[in-house]
């Protein structure tokens, strides 16, 4: 995958305003100075990304639209995109000045003010190889910008959908969002994947909270089952801000999100919650890291993971509290569940602290379904395979409960119920 002959090669094709240019050039430079990391990277050490870096992606072309998307909206309105090219035909959502909100393609609005001073302002290109080949083929994307004070009632949906009609293309979606001092949004973010044939999509957002403002941020993972999806989601929050998110991974080959979270001033409330299903032979990566770099915060993160078949997991989480962070107040879990012998997950869950005044507690489980529970289930009737199913739901339903939006969380939990019978099918009675 020589990403960098590819750069030069459709440096003239992919477009878009001067703002881009300059930050095109310097995140390819970073990418070429590094390259792809290995598993000899502590960060990478269990994520074997050869497989992806043997293929020659090319850029997705765009292609016709699906004729239908219901299945995949939630019910709920936004802009879609397809193959990284922005669909109009499928978009709902239009710009509401009297909230504030004002929601366009990046293309679009890249020279704006406000995008242009948020636009990899928090992303880091400098050592993060994906995130330096989305700037690098930054073409398209969301912007989302919620004025100070406005309060969008609706949730914002921002729709990711790879055709899979051709093999080894590659998207690079970029979203952008801002919520400005004292504002309030739920924003969705999905990515799908319809077609059977092996795809990349490397998808970087910037989340900007601004001073006692609200954010309730999901992101639903559902690509097809031989797709590469690698992600990184960066989030910078102000004085008293609150923001919470869910992730929801339910597919792909190889999926890697990483989330770097910036509390950056006083009274920060941050919560980051996550699922993830994996069977078969798929591997699912998770790695966060919550800095706390201003004191009287706090966080919490809880993330659990259902392996089956021969499906591997890592869940590689840091809490790094910085010396002036005083009166830190934070949390972190993740819990595992195993459905097979075969199934694995490295978890790391870490605390670097170097304040003295701050109340932290981290901690990972690992184990397999209650054989008390089973039995009581089965004495009762039920067959061995809706037993599971019964009890890996309960397990999940500590994550999809936490879910505020009633029309997504009634398609997880649809979803989720799928992707459960599918790890269960294999499980002998």
């Amino acid at each position: 995958m020589n990403s960098v002959a590819h750069y030069q090669s459709r440096f003239n094709d992919l477009g878009g305003s001067d703002a881009l240019r300059p930050l095109r050039q310097k995140a390819i430079e970073h990418f070429a100075a590094t390259g792809f990391p290995t598993t000899k990277d502590e960060e990478w050490a269990f994520t074997n990304i050869a497989p992806l870096t043997r293929t020659n992606f090319e850029l997705a072309a765009p292609a016709p639209a699906p004729a239908a998307l219901d299945d995949y909206r939630y019910g709920l309105n936004g802009l879609v995109f397809v193959d990284g090219h922005f669909a109009p035909e499928h978009s709902q959502l239009k710009n509401q000045p009297s909230d504030g909100l004002y929601i366009e393609r990046l293309s679009m609005a890249a020279e704006t003010i406000a995008v242009s001073a948020a636009l990899d302002r928090a992303a880091a290109t400098e050592g993060e190889a994906f995130t330096a080949l989305n700037t690098a083929f930054l073409q398209d994307g969301a912007v989302v910008y919620l004025g100070s004070e406005g309060v969008v009632e609706q949730p914002i949906h921002l729709l990711f959908v790879s055709t899979g009609q051709r093999a080894n293309v590659v998207s690079h979606p970029r979203v952008v969002v801002v919520v400005a001092p004292e504002a309030q949004a739920t924003v969705v973010e999905s990515y799908v994947g319809l077609g059977s044939k092996p795809y990349l999509t490397n998808s970087v957002s910037e989340i900007f909270v601004g001073r006692n403002a609200v954010l309730d941020h999901y992101r639903v993972q559902r690509e097809s089952a031989a797709a590469f999806h690698v992600a990184a989601t960066y989030v910078y929050e102000e004085r008293d801000a609150q923001f919470r998110s869910t992730s929801i991974a339910l597919g792909g080959r190889l999926t890697r999100h990483h989330v770097h979270t910036t509390l950056a001033a006083e009274g920060v409330d941050s919560t980051l919650n996550g699922l993830y299903i994996a069977d078969g032979a798929q591997h699912v990566d998770n790695h966060t890291l919550i800095e706390h770099a201003q004191p009287h915060c706090q966080s919490h993160e809880f993330y659990k993971g259902i392996l089956g078949g021969r499906a591997t997991g890592v869940f590689r989480g840091k809490i790094h509290v910085h010396q002036v962070a005083q009166k830190t107040n934070a949390y972190q879990a993740n819990q595992n569940l195993l459905l097979s012998e075969t199934a694995q997950i490295n978890t790391k869950p870490q605390l670097e602290i170097y304040a003295d005044d701050v109340k932290c507690s981290h901690g990972a489980t690992i184990g397999q379904l209650d054989a008390d529970a089973l039995f009581y289930l089965r004495s009762r009737g039920m067959g061995h395979r809706e037993a599971v199913r019964v009890l890996t739901r309960a397990f999940a339903g500590e994550v999809l409960d936490r879910v505020r939006v009633p029309a997504l969380k009634d398609q997880l939990d649809l979803l989720v119920n799928h992707r459960l019978d599918q790890a269960a099918a294999g499980i002998a009675p």
